[in-house]
């Protein structure tokens, strides 16, 4: 399979489908620090990152938002005193799609300063 952080997001359409049990499965190898949640009634993937201190999670926030800006794909990120939160998910169709992997494989790329996963 190919790599995740090797692919790019595509433009996500209203009647795109949700990532399948099976792509689920294979992706989420790729990404094992990251869980699956449900908040109201729509699953995301969530990881949360500790850092050393507020100025590195402000840093790795930054650059989470330059990510996203690049992939047109938009997270919840809660930025916290040595802590980020990120959530991804595809608001258009309320739930997971392989654009949510592939950002999250990419996030965790960014975590250069991340010093143990949350």
């Amino acid at each position: 399979m190919t790599e995740l952080t090797d692919m790019t997001c595509e433009a996500c359409r209203f009647d795109a489908p949700q990532a399948t049990i099976e792509e689920r499965a294979e992706y989420s190898k790729q990404i094992p620090d990251w869980e699956i949640v449900t908040v109201d009634d729509v699953e995301r993937l969530r990881r949360v990152f500790k850092l050393k201190n507020y100025s590195q999670a402000v840093a790795f926030t930054n650059r989470i938002a330059e990510l996203a800006e690049k992939e047109d794909h938009h997270p919840l990120i809660i930025l916290e005193w040595g802590k980020v939160t990120v959530e991804w998910w595809s608001h258009k169709i309320g739930g997971l799609h392989r654009n949510d992997f592939i950002s999250a494989a990419k996030t965790d790329d960014l975590a250069v300063f991340a010093s143990e996963p949350g």
